[in-house]
């Protein structure tokens, strides 16, 4: 996950600590039930789907990144997909409630800003 110069993008920006802090904060969300909407995905399937959404949108909006810069963002972002799921591995495979959801969406939108602010 290191980029040729040595340095993450993000993983070990205080962005990153603080993003984390931020999700530390907010496991009572996953420890409480809620409610499910029918055909809701499960909490991995959430995760994956919707930051691998925000990386695409990222790659969108950033057209001169280079292939390594982008291989970089993808190396960087299994990283943080992978640490989510660890951290919540005892609901990974429960459907998600609609604050979980909530949350998980902001919790991406957070991760694609990190990004953001790294390349510009």
């Amino acid at each position: 996950m290191v980029n040729s110069g040595g340095q993450y993008m993000v993983l070990d920006k205080q962005g990153y600590d603080e993003l984390v802090m931020y999700l530390t904060q907010n496991l009572a969300l996953f420890e409480k039930p809620g409610v499910v909407k029918p055909n809701a995905p499960k909490v991995v399937e959430l995760i994956e789907d919707v930051i691998a959404e925000h990386v695409i949108r990222l790659c969108e909006q950033h057209t001169g990144l280079s292939t390594e810069q982008r291989s970089l963002i993808v190396r960087e972002v299994d990283g943080i997909v992978y640490d989510l799921q660890e951290v919540l591995s005892s609901v990974v495979d429960q459907r998600v409630t609609e604050e979980q959801q909530e949350f998980i969406e902001e919790f991406a939108g957070l991760v694609k800003n990190l990004f953001d602010s790294a390349i510009q």
